[in-house]
């Protein structure tokens, strides 16, 4: 059996990426492929494994927030295609180029500082023009036909500078997931395409449409075009509530611990940091080495429960650094050592990402992204081990 070092672990189910990637595969429109998004370690669920599976299930294009990212994601697959959604700083044109990596553009300054690098080392860098049609991020404004108009001549300049290869063209929609949505998707949508027939009749046309996100995938097939990016539900968590019951996906991230230490405290014993909780009667406390440097988040402290065996059991006092404790008095027989569940990857389960991130105040994104690199990852297919991601080696 594989070795890792049992403090606080994260297990990953592969059988469960793999059945996620397809059930959105069976979801494209005709002419369609997945851009599978990896960015922040696959979302926390380890990059390097997430993109073996993903490329043994057919996975083609990924892609990622940073250069960095690419890097990780072209170690794993030398053949496939990959898109740095965010910036990178344009004198790495021939790095861009020279690793298959292409560029997100967003405005003719960035364009053309992308395009006197790739002369000067004298490569050609393929770039995705990124469009603002109301997330008010990254990208060349369009919220308005006619008001922005300008626009198309100024997309239609940088794809014509030397050097610069117009690859593809993408948007992202700001409310896709929200259950009032549909209104202000599909009037980003319309703008969209709108934008993309004014460029055909300058002459400028792209391989790749894409500007569909985890929500507009599942929600919206009349948008797919020839490319869509799904990113949280590969990993088989909904981008919001509002999608529940959408599409059948499968969790795939276990957060477990251990217990370190088993003792009694008398009723009036404080707990932790600031004293904020104090015991009413005699009970016993079991200290699990995982916090907030974990990923555990500490506004989850006093508002929580992990689980030992079948018992779900409160977390009580402030959440520590490294640390954080259970009232345990439930269960007679428990020592140092036993196997605690931290997030439980069943979506009814109370210690669902979903669940905890709306105790946390939070989203699920942040929960699973929040997982420090010192948690090891612990890869699983049909219960058995078949590889360990440990970082801190």
């Amino acid at each position: 059996m594989k070795k890792y070092f049992r403090r606080t672990w994260v297990e990953i189910n592969l059988d469960a990426l793999k059945h996620n990637y397809e059930a959105i595969e069976s979801r494209l429109s005709p002419g369609c492929e997945i851009m599978a998004v990896v960015k922040a370690d696959a979302y926390g669920h380890g990059v390097e494994n997430s993109v073996k599976e993903f490329s043994a299930c057919g996975c083609r294009r990924f892609a990622v927030s940073n250069l960095e990212e690419a890097y990780q994601v072209r170690s794993v697959n030398a053949d496939c295609s990959i898109l740095i959604l965010g910036y990178t700083p344009p004198e790495y044109a021939e790095s861009l180029a020279v690793n298959n990596i292409s560029q997100a553009v967003f405005d003719s300054e960035y364009a053309a500082r992308l395009s006197e690098y790739a002369q000067k080392s004298g490569v050609q860098v393929s770039i995705h023009i990124k469009v603002d049609t109301g997330m008010s991020r990254l990208g060349f404004v369009y919220h308005d036909d006619m008001e922005d108009s300008a626009a198309v001549d100024e997309i239609a300049d940088a794809c014509r500078l030397p050097a610069l290869y117009p690859e593809g063209i993408f948007t992202h929609f700001a409310s896709a997931d929200e259950e009032n949505g549909r209104v202000f998707t599909t009037l980003q949508y319309t703008l969209f395409t709108n934008l993309i027939k004014a460029l055909e009749f300058e002459g400028i046309s792209f391989p790749l449409h894409h500007c569909c996100n985890s929500a507009a995938t599942v929600l919206y097939p009349e948008m797919h075009m020839n490319l869509v990016r799904p990113g949280i539900i590969l990993y088989g968590l909904m981008p919001s509530d509002f999608l529940n019951g959408e599409i059948e996906l499968q969790p795939a991230l276990k957060m477990k611990t251990v217990v370190s230490m088993v003792k009694t405290i008398p009723a009036g014993t404080p707990v932790s940091y600031g004293r904020t909780y104090s015991s009413e009667k005699d009970i016993k406390i079991a200290t699990v080495p995982i916090g907030y440097a974990d990923g555990y988040m500490r506004s989850l402290s006093g508002n929580a429960q992990m689980k030992i065996g079948d018992t779900l059991v409160p977390v009580v006092g402030r959440i520590c650094m490294d640390q954080c404790m259970l009232d345990v008095s439930e269960i007679e027989d428990i020592s140092e050592g036993a196997t605690v569940t931290v997030f439980d990857s069943k979506p009814s389960s109370p210690l669902s990402v979903a669940v905890l991130a709306q105790k946390a105040s939070t989203i699920n994104y942040e929960l699973i992204c929040g997982i420090n690199k010192r948690v090891p990852r612990v890869y699983r297919r049909q219960k058995e081990i078949e590889a360990i991601a440990d970082y801190m080696k």
